[in-house]
């Protein structure tokens, strides 16, 4: 039996979500030009476009969250399995109570993001047979351009050249899914989850979850100390989790980076007003109110604004030294992609790459 209710998670998403109206957007307005952005961001990426990329949808939030709930259910299969296996000796009542709290907590987690999300290319890692989605969220692209005060045609066409790149990215470089997929997977396999009393989940004498060993001074100094660096999900992985962990970072470092430097490129290419937005999608990212950046601290997402702006300034560094060209070599093969070190110091990359072709 499934650990987490999904349609608790779903009802509670809309509700923390809302449904504020499309604002006048449209699909039709958009789609013909995808096919010329397609094409344009594979030339400059040197990217091959093997086949047809997923149409665009226009989308609500409800959509929007249930379309990520649907992606992350095989994400969840493993822990969800666990779950269910630990909490085997719980009554049916009990049970079905764990159930809904974790899918409270799943649809909340949604909901708050949903509010956020401007665009979406919608990428099931671990199960091909799904097919990809490019998504646009209208509500908050008619929002963010009245509050950006940018043009919002112009907007909405930047958001999907971004979105376009992650497809060619994915469907130019076939290797690309199957590695990253491959390292979430070892990652969720290796995760141990217990809601038992001997946290083993056999043997259960009771239908409480186990008490953990409370930790002493000089361990609390410590978890303190790693929380306010961020570092709580080190300290809960543990060194090596950790070390998988960062190579998951790097690689979607370089995916976001290279999709936020090339809707630059592109963009600079077909949006007369790119300098103010970019400008002004600077600072929606900087300028975040209290509860969403305690929100990304405890969820790690303040790492993924991290990670748009480490990989931008690698791509950036990197066509700077030897154009677009170079920057193709990245997705030749996994052994291709920059680790964390070479993220921050493009010359090592470069240097590396270099030697390899020599």
């Amino acid at each position: 039996m499934d650990a987490i209710d999904w349609r608790t998670a779903q009802r509670i998403g809309e509700l923390i979500a809302g449904s504020p109206p499309y604002g006048g957007l449209r699909v039709d307005a958009v789609e013909p030009l995808a096919r010329d952005f397609a094409a344009r961001v594979s030339a400059y990426s040197r990217l091959p476009l093997d086949g047809e990329l997923p149409a665009l949808e226009m989308v609500d939030r409800p959509t929007w969250i249930a379309a990520n709930l649907q992606t992350m259910r095989p994400l969840m299969a493993p822990l969800s399995e666990r779950l269910g296996e630990s909490r085997g000796g719980l009554s049916g009542s009990l049970g079905s109570v764990s159930g809904l709290m974790l899918g409270a907590q799943v649809g909340a987690l949604t909901g708050m993001l949903s509010q956020r999300v401007l665009g979406q290319y919608d990428l099931a890692l671990l199960d091909a047979t799904v097919p990809p989605r490019l998504l646009l969220l209208a509500p908050n692209l008619a929002q963010a351009a009245a509050t950006l005060r940018v043009d919002r045609d112009e907007l909405v066409l930047w958001v999907t050249i971004h979105e376009i790149t992650h497809a060619v990215q994915f469907t130019g470089a076939p290797w690309l899914r199957e590695h990253i997929g491959g390292m979430l997977k070892e990652l969720l396999e290796g995760l141990q989850v217990s809601l038992t009393p001997d946290g083993k989940g056999e043997g259960n004498d009771g239908p409480w979850p186990r008490m953990p060993k409370l930790p002493d001074v000089t361990e609390l100094k410590e978890i303190v100390e790693r929380a306010r660096s961020g570092q709580l999900l080190r300290l809960t992985l543990g060194e090596d989790r950790w070390r998988l962990v960062e190579r998951m970072q790097s690689a979607m470092s370089l995916i976001e980076g290279h999709a936020e430097h090339t809707m630059d490129a592109v963009g600079a290419e077909v949006l007369p007003s790119l300098p103010r937005l970019r400008a002004a999608m600077t600072r929606r990212r900087s300028q975040r109110g209290l509860p969403w950046r305690v929100l990304e601290k405890l969820l790690g997402l303040e790492l993924k604004m991290r990670q748009y702006e480490t990989g931008k300034r690698f791509c950036d560094s990197v066509v700077a030294e030897g154009g677009p060209e170079l920057l193709a070599r990245v997705w030749s093969s996994p052994a291709a992609l920059p680790s964390a070190e070479e993220l921050e110091q493009p010359a090592q990359w470069t240097a590396r790459i270099g030697a390899v072709a020599a």
